[in-house]
C-alpha cells in the first residue's frame, strides 16, 4: 500500500511562524526550496533542498526535539543558499513531513544513524565538503554524527548547543522540571524494555519547551500548536535513547573537525555553561564560540540571526577550502 506523503506546500504553521522573523528571511512559494524524499531503511525521509551543485560546499541543517527541518530552512538554510551553498534541511525520524515505516519504533540511536548515512548518501552524489549545523539537541546529533562516520566525512560542526544528557546538572537544567529530571531518566530505562516502550509522551512534558522561544505571542499561536515539531510526541524507547546514548567517541578523544558554537545570548532554555560541560573537554580540533546577541533559544531575533549567518559563512568558508 503506498503511504501519502506530506508537504510544506500544503502546511500552514511555517507560513504563520514567518510573521515573527525578520522580512528578509520570509519565504514564497516560489523561493521556497525544493521538497525531496530519501528512501532510508523504508522510512521516507524529507529533505528541504536548495541544490547548487557550484557550491563550494554542502551544508545540513538538523532541528532538534521542539522544532522541524523547515524551520532551520527559515532561520538559516536560505540565506545560507544566498551565500553561494547547497543546502540541505532533513526532517529526522517522527518529526516534519517525514513519514516513519509502518510498525517500527525509532529510537535517537536511528537519528545518529541516518544522518551519518545521509552524508554517505551526499558524499557519493558528489566529493564537495560537507558542514553539520544543529539546533538544540540537534547540535549533540551533529557531534554524534561526526564522532561516528568515516573520518573525513564532515569538515565542520555547527551546534547552537552540546548537550550531553548523560549529565545530571544538563538533565536537571534541561528537563521540564526537577522531579522529572531525577526520575524520568531511571523510569524511562525500565519503562523501554516494556511493551510501554511504543507508548508516547508529548515533549512539551519532557524538556522546557515553553521556553523554546522568546517571542510569547508566536510560541502560544504557533509554536506551541504545530504537532510536527514543539507539538510533537515521541516515544518512551526514544526519551531512554536520547538521555543515554553514548558517542563512538568521547570529548577527550573527539578529532573529527572543527567546531563552532552559536550561543544565543538570552537562551532560557539552555545556558552556555551546559555546553561548555561538553565542549571544554575537548582539547584535539579547534572550537570557537560566538555569541547571538538577544536571540533566544529558537532565535528569531536580529541582531543575533545576521550574526549566526555570518558566522556559520565565515566557518563554512574557512574549514571547505581545498
Amino acid at each position: 500500500m503506498t503511504r501519502r506523503l506530506r508537504y510544506y506546500r500544503d502546511h500552514q504553521a511555517w507560513r504563520d511562524l514567518q510573521r515573527y522573523l525578520p522580512e528578509r528571511l520570509r519565504l514564497s512559494d516560489a523561493d521556497a526550496p525544493r521538497e525531496e524524499f530519501w528512501d532510508w531503511r523504508g522510512h521516507q525521509v524529507h529533505l528541504d533542498r536548495y541544490p547548487n551543485p557550484y557550491g563550494a560546499a554542502k551544508v545540513i541543517l538538523h532541528h532538534g526535539v521542539g522544532t522541524n527541518g523547515r524551520q532551520m530552512t527559515l532561520i538559516l538554510g536560505s540565506r545560507l543558499a544566498a551565500r553561494g551553498f547547497e543546502v540541505i534541511a532533513p526532517d529526522n525520524l517522527g518529526y516534519g513531513m517525514t513519514a516513519v515505516a509502518p510498525g517500527t519504533n525509532p529510537t535517537y540511536d536511528d537519528w545518529v544513524d541516518l544522518v551519518v548515512d545521509l552524508v554517505a548518501y551526499e558524499r557519493a552524489r558528489d566529493d564537495r565538503p560537507i558542514v553539520l549545523y544543529g539546533l538544540s539537541a540537534g547540535g549533540m546529533l551533529t557531534y554524534h554524527v561526526a564522532a561516528k562516520a568515516p573520518k573525513g566525512s564532515v569538515s565542520g560542526i555547527v551546534g547552537m548547543t552540546f548537550l550531553d544528557q548523560r549529565i545530571r546538572q544538563v538533565r536537571d537544567e534541561t528537563a521540564h522540571d526537577l522531579i522529572g529530571a531525577r526520575l524520568g531518566a531511571p523510569l524511562m530505562s525500565a519503562l523501554a524494555r516494556t511493551p510501554a516502550a511504543r507508548a508516547k509522551l508529548p515533549m512539551r512534558l519532557a524538556g522546557k519547551m515553553y521556553a523554546l522561544a522568546n517571542n510569547r505571542e508566536a510560541m502560544r499561536k504557533v509554536l506551541l500548536r504545530d504537532s510536527t515539531a514543539a507539538a510533537n510526541w515521541v516515544s518512551v524507547r526514544f526519551l531512554d535513547r536520547y538521555s543515554s546514548y553514548v558517542p563512538a567517541t568521547e570529548p577527550e578523544d573527539f578529532d573529527a573537525c572543527p567546531i563552532l558554537l552559536t550561543q544565543p545570548a538570552e537562551d532560557r532554555w539552555t545556558p552556555l555553561r551546559l555546553s561548555e560541560l561538553v565542549l571544554s573537554r575537548i582539547t584535539k580540533v579547534p572550537v570557537t564560540t560566538v555569541i547571538l546577541d538577544k536571540a533566544g533559544h529558537l532565535p528569531m531575533e536580529d541582531p543575533g540571526l545576521q550574526q549566526m549567518e555570518d558566522a556559520v559563512t565565515e566557518f563554512v568558508t574557512v574549514n571547505t577550502r581545498p
